[in-house]
């Protein structure tokens, strides 16, 4: 079985996003460098603040559909319980 991850970014202003992938460092690779296009790469979101992982891709895909119905106000919640800095991720992984 494959990792997957679900993970949350940010940008200075706080602005939030998530996503999932099944390279986590990859994927940070591209949006340290905006080659995802759209929402991040418009607001330079690629701080890393939050991430799960998952031994399946579907267990991940449900989790990122449940934490993007979130309000803003649980997310932050979710992230300050995790990263209560909201310190920068990306060299841990």
């Amino acid at each position: 079985m494959h990792k997957s991850f679900i993970y949350i970014l940010t940008n200075k202003s706080k602005t939030l996003y998530v996503g999932v992938t099944n390279d986590l460092k990859r994927r940070m690779s591209e949006h340290m460098v905006n080659s995802i296009k759209g929402f991040p790469a418009r607001y330079n979101i690629n701080i890393l603040v939050y991430f799960e992982e998952f031994g399946d891709i579907r267990y991940a895909i449900r989790r990122e559909k449940q934490i993007k119905g979130w309000l803003r106000k649980k997310k932050v919640e979710l992230i300050e319980k995790f990263n209560p800095g909201w310190v920068d991720l990306s060299n841990d992984i």
